[in-house]
């Protein structure tokens, strides 16, 4: 009867730190993956590692304010303040919203030894990190799959949930 009890006990005290482990990935992934929402061609670009045609995509010349989001979670990843032309025909970034929005894995598909480029909460594949980008603003270029992100203007942050990054398109006084 004592090993009986004793075996419940157990049960019951691994099904908790089993519950408390779900619950901390719970938090730490603000942004889970939702991949309903997407085009054929975003999931195969997000979930397959595929690349869009330069010049041929959605923002690679898009000069409006406001941020890009992983398109199959809605993690913040860019804001358009550090957007340049690096005419290489897609989205290009001198750095993400924050270094814990992004992952980079070595990758060397295509006989080429190159830095992927995934969102944290979503894994979903963005582009490749190269470091020909504008030297007074760190060398870096993250060059993105407009079919990965979603962009969000300026004046629908507060509407869409990322009114905390309204102010930094405020006008400076």
């Amino acid at each position: 009867m004592k090993k009986i009890i004793a075996l419940i006990i157990l049960i019951a005290l691994y099904s908790q730190v089993l519950e408390a482990k779900e619950n901390q990935n719970m938090r730490e992934k603000k942004y889970p993956k939702d991949l309903k929402n997407l085009t054929e061609f975003q999931k195969y670009v997000t979930q397959k590692n595929g690349t869009e045609p330069a010049f041929s995509n959605e923002y690679w010349n898009n000069h409006r304010d406001g941020i890009y989001v992983d398109a199959a979670s809605g993690q913040p990843l860019f804001s358009s303040k550090d957007k340049y032309d690096s005419g290489t025909g897609w989205p290009s970034f001198t750095h993400p919203i924050s270094k814990n929005s992004v992952i980079e894995k070595s990758d060397i598909s295509y006989g080429m030894k190159r830095v992927e480029v995934r969102s944290k909460d979503a894994d979903s594949h963005l582009g490749h990190i190269f470091d020909d980008g504008p030297k007074d603003k760190g060398g870096m270029r993250y060059c993105i799959n407009s079919a990965a992100i979603k962009f969000i203007p300026k004046e629908f942050l507060e509407k869409e949930g990322y009114g905390e990054f309204a102010k930094d398109f405020v006008p400076k006084k």
